[in-house]
């Protein structure tokens, strides 16, 4: 054997061996239980940096741990390959966004066989070819059907340098969530999935996951938010319209002493009254250059305009001013509120600076609220009030009580070519016409002037746009908006069950067979847009008939970041560290290890060479741990009772299978940093054990457990050592380490010794030393005799397999 640990003469030989041999590959059929694991569809940018790594790290672990389990894994890949970052790239590097996205897939193939990432390739699905965003279209058609898929004139958030709309997700305070730039509105007809209408289940299924992260939970919990309260209309003075608002606190109804608008709203044209109008007009425009994250910034100042109107409060008969102000939002509720200074910090604000009537409506330090100044409601508690006040609006037939919720329409429109094409037409006989399902893929023409104007490039494609109607043959002209890149990874996941499917997007036996997914791996940062789309579209599957489950992802872990001089890694910042650079350098299994060692996954971690270089010495100690060594068999338990080993046998055998069992617990729970610890202190003790000259019988025993418990960890070494040793077949497809609750129990035990109730000793004691043993050897012990100083002890208290507390 060589004594020199070199990874590059190892690493590309076990590469192509899992490779060739299939070993990661899932076949049709199994009687193993089966487990889905997943790493989040990854975006195709062709060169990875350690940050990458981590993730993708944590799901091949996962994988091969799971198989070795005994479970029938799936652990497919594929290429979240359309959107705004291939396509920005391609145009900055003056290359087509298809021919730099299929190149750069071949290279984070290369760099994924690098790593020792093992994927069952066969699956591999690509968003941005027609196998697959046929069934993209197809998707949008069925909810197009269902009425969940609607087309509407909206104000939508604007990308100057993207040109582009942008989902309200997709905007992070106040900015583009891909470039940065400040985000404008700007009216548009588009596409919109009617996710409001799951809003309930969404919510409500939340508290089922509960295997998930609670601050994701927390997270789409708030994004839905769900509000209960009622929906009143007011008249207009001196016209019969009315204004409909939507009011969380009915019970303050006394205190409303004006009505705000939001500037969208579209009876601000219509009321405002010719004197206002020029006020009106540039408040309205001003508004729009801001974004709705902007407008309810708490610092914000308040302003607005009276719009030249009033309404009048049927509940104390007073007529009130109407204003427009931009902390209004034309997307929650109806886009009006009730302003009742008395009662929120807002609308006390706009009442200051405008001069307007503050009424008081709840007493002070009471709980609950008990109303003032509220007429027939005075002295009822707020609850109590509220629910008056909606039978008397439904009595007087102005409203009633509902709910609704802060979650919004899915915006799926882009005005963009990197995308999958909307199968809509538009005939001047017909009107709006679906592409029939036996007409999809609708392709997208490669042939196109991709670059941004502001308009849908396909609109610039004759070739595309013009079409025949498929309801009465005549002229027609296409959608030349394309999806939204969520759309294609909302359903993935479904596909990668059934990857070659040309009649269906999906088998749904199959897809009975392997969804839910039991392990989802990414980043926090989807925990609103990718997560809360993927688990609308599988309940619309779901109602379909088509999937046997309504929540996609059974356990979800969300990885923290690499750092590199306390910022996250980018190109950007300059501070990347290549991973072919990394392996090259130090081997694929050396990355790995410290990856996993550097702190617990689920926070950011900062990079380190010297940790690097560490975890490069460790695994030269265990490749020199390993000279002149043929393994034994792993075994689950011991041959005979511990106490018939010579002392230095069952230290080393208790340390193994302890480790056997920290280590299946980490991994587990994914704290592969303790895991990794737990390693190097087995390899400490093997060590020590050889070098005392133990067994070479246990020794080879022990290093067959070692090997089997790096085995996820460090792929390649382990597999030469195993096969170089005397193992059989691939270490991969070894079953996983059993502990031996025997072997594995403590000999020994800490027990502290106290003085007057302070500690002054620790000793280790046998497991299940009695109390007279306990107390003698707690009395015999050199530190505590010198605080006992000669005295006789009033009283010896032992706390069975605690403490030993000595009273003088």
């Amino acid at each position: 054997m060589d004594t020199s640990y070199r990874p590059a003469g190892i690493e590309p030989k076990w590469q192509r061996f899992w490779q060739d041999s299939q070993l990661y590959y899932t076949g049709a059929g199994s009687d193993k239980p089966k487990f889905y694991t997943l790493v989040m569809f990854p975006y195709p940018s062709g060169d990875l940096h350690v940050g990458h790594m981590r993730n993708y790290v944590i799901g091949d672990v996962i994988a091969r741990y799971q198989t070795m389990l005994g479970y029938q894994v799936m652990n497919p890949m594929g290429w979240d390959a359309f959107g705004l970052p291939a396509e920005n790239a391609a145009i900055k590097e003056g290359r087509h966004p298809q021919d730099r996205t299929l190149a750069n897939v071949g290279r984070m193939k290369e760099q994924f066989f690098k790593m020792g990432i093992v994927y069952d390739w066969p699956r591999e699905v690509t968003s941005c070819l027609p196998d697959y965003y046929r069934w993209t279209q197809w998707m949008f058609l069925q909810l197009y059907q269902r009425g969940l898929a609607y087309k509407k004139l909206a104000a939508a958030n604007w990308c100057p340098t993207d040109q582009t709309v942008l989902a309200n997700e997709q905007v992070v305070d106040g900015r583009c969530e891909r470039c940065g730039s400040l985000v404008t509105r700007k009216d548009l007809n588009q596409w919109f999935f009617r996710i409001t209408a799951y809003a309930q289940r969404l919510l409500d299924d939340l508290d089922g996951l509960d295997t998930w992260p609670e601050r994701v939970r927390v997270m789409q919990r708030n994004w839905i938010g769900r509000s209960e309260g009622a929906e009143l209309a007011w008249p207009v003075v001196g016209t019969a319209d009315t204004v409909r608002f939507f009011t969380t606190r009915p019970d303050t109804v006394y205190g409303a002493t004006f009505m705000v608008l939001a500037p969208e709203h579209p009876l601000v044209a219509q009321l405002v009254s010719a004197a206002q109008r020029p006020a009106v007009e540039a408040y309205v425009a001003q508004t729009r250059r801001a974004s709705d994250i902007e407008r309810l910034a708490t610092d914000r100042e308040k302003t607005g305009v009276f719009l030249g109107a009033q309404v009048t409060n049927p509940f104390t008969g007073q007529d009130i001013p109407i204003y427009i102000a931009d902390y209004v939002l034309a997307t929650y509720g109806t886009g009006a509120i009730m302003a009742v200074p008395g009662g929120d910090e807002r609308d006390y604000a706009f009442a200051q600076k405008y001069g307007l009537a503050i009424i008081p409506v709840v007493a002070p330090d009471t709980d609950p609220g008990t109303l003032i100044n509220s007429g027939p409601l005075d002295g009822l508690s707020s609850a109590a009030a509220q629910a008056r006040v909606i039978a008397m609006a439904a009595e007087q037939a102005m409203g009633q009580g509902t709910v609704i919720y802060r979650l919004r329409d899915w915006l799926i429109s882009r005005q963009r070519y990197w995308g999958a094409p909307i199968p809509i037409v538009y005939c001047a006989h017909c009107g709006e016409v679906p592409v029939p399902e036996d007409q999809l893929p609708v392709v997208l023409p490669y042939d196109v002037d991709f670059r941004p104007t502001g308009e849908s490039p396909l609109a610039r494609n004759a070739a595309f746009v013009q079409t025949t109607c498929p309801q009465c043959g005549g002229p027609a002209s296409r959608d030349v908006d394309t999806l939204d890149t969520f759309v294609d990874s909302a359903w993935y996941f479904f596909r990668y069950c059934d990857p070659h499917n040309a009649a269906a997007p999906f088998d749904p036996a199959l897809a009975a067979r392997w969804m839910p997914v039991d392990q989802y791996t990414g980043g926090v940062e989807h925990a609103i847009l990718h997560l809360l789309y993927s688990r609308f579209l599988t309940k619309v599957l779901f109602d379909m008939g088509l999937s046997s489950v309504d929540e996609p992802f059974r356990r979800l872990f969300t990885q923290g970041m690499i750092n590199k001089g306390g910022i996250k890694m980018s190109k950007s910042k300059g501070n990347v560290v290549p991973v072919d650079g990394l392996v090259d350098q130090y081997g694929a299994d050396t990355g790995r290890v410290f990856i996993l060692f550097i702190g617990p996954p689920e926070l950011d971690a900062e990079w380190s060479d010297k940790g690097v270089e560490g975890a490069a010495r460790f695994l030269n100690r265990v490749w020199r741990l390993y000279d002149g060594v043929t393994l034994g068999a792993a075994g689950s338990g011991a041959a005979r009772d511990p106490a018939d080993y010579p002392p230095a046998d069952r230290q080393l055998l208790r340390l193994a299978h302890t480790t056997i069992r920290r280590v299946t617990d980490d991994i587990a729970r994914f704290h592969f940093n303790t895991a990794v610890s737990a390693t190097m202190e087995l390899v400490n003790g093997m060590i020590a054990y050889r070098d005392g000259q133990g067994g070479t019988a246990i020794y080879a025993q022990v290093a067959a457990i070692l090997l089997l418990l790096l085995a996820p960890i460090a792929p390649h070494i382990t597999e030469e050592l195993w096969h170089t040793r005397g193992g059989r077949d691939s270490i991969h497809q070894q079953p996983w380490p059993r502990y031996d609750a025997a072997l594995a129990a403590a000999e020994t035990i800490p027990l502290v010794v106290q003085v007057n109730g302070k500690m002054r000793d620790r000793l280790a004691v046998p497991v299940g030393i009695d109390a007279a043993a306990a107390r003698a050897q707690a009395l015999a012990s050199d530190k505590v005799r010198a605080y006992l100083a000669g005295k006789t002890p009033r009283q010896v208290i032992y706390v069975p397999g605690k403490l030993v507390n000595i009273v003088v």
